[in-house]
């Protein structure tokens, strides 16, 4: 299992796998209730809708996938990122989705028709995660740039980048005496200055 999700309302799990399927499990009884296959590579990441009623997966075959719960069937393919698609939230009215790419880009879907509304690009690497704030009107994205962006979903506009101090972040090592080439560009690489 890569990926698992509590459902909003009932005592059901969600869970993603790398053999491409997702299955909703019942807490009470350990048991699963519904196999739901179509990704033709491992899932991901998982969420549920806020009200309960779909359930959204995104793999590394590039894809997100709406499902409905009732009949276990996929109810949208969203097509558009070039990449693994490694993460995915649903907003708290569940009309948009977010899924963080691979591919360095985040994009939102209207969840009715499966169309991208807005691709947001500022990541510099793969985008790890995704969240939607309480009231829906932001989207947090984490990525292997070392940086979370904060953007308007309304705009698509990045309004905020958080980002840890390096190790060797504005370190001087000017002057310095002993250090390689090779170790002075390493040092760099990490943040380290020479002026």
């Amino acid at each position: 299992m890569c990926a698992v999700a509590f459902h909003p309302q009932k005592p059901l799990l969600a869970s993603g796998s790398y053999d491409r399927t997702l299955k909703l499990w019942d807490i009470a009884t350990g048991e699963c209730c519904q196999t739901f296959s179509g990704h033709l590579s491992g899932v991901w990441a998982i969420a549920f809708a806020p009200q309960g009623d779909y359930l959204v997966s995104s793999s590394i075959d590039q894809t997100v996938r709406l499902w409905n719960l009732t009949t276990g069937e996929c109810q949208q393919i969203l097509h558009g990122h070039s990449n693994w698609v490694m993460s995915v939230d649903v907003s708290p009215d569940g009309q948009q989705i977010a899924s963080g790419s691979a591919d360095h880009t985040v994009k939102l879907w209207d969840a009715q028709t499966g169309h991208c509304v807005n691709t947001l690009k500022g990541h510099r690497n793969s985008v790890w995660s995704v969240a939607f704030s309480p009231d829906g009107q932001s989207l947090a994205s984490g990525s292997d740039d070392k940086t979370i962006k904060l953007w308007s979903v309304a705009t698509g506009q990045c309004w905020q980048t958080l980002k840890t101090q390096e190790p060797y972040e504005r370190m001087d090592i000017t002057g310095v005496v002993g250090l390689t080439a090779a170790q002075s560009t390493i040092l760099k690489q990490l943040g380290a200055v020479a002026r």
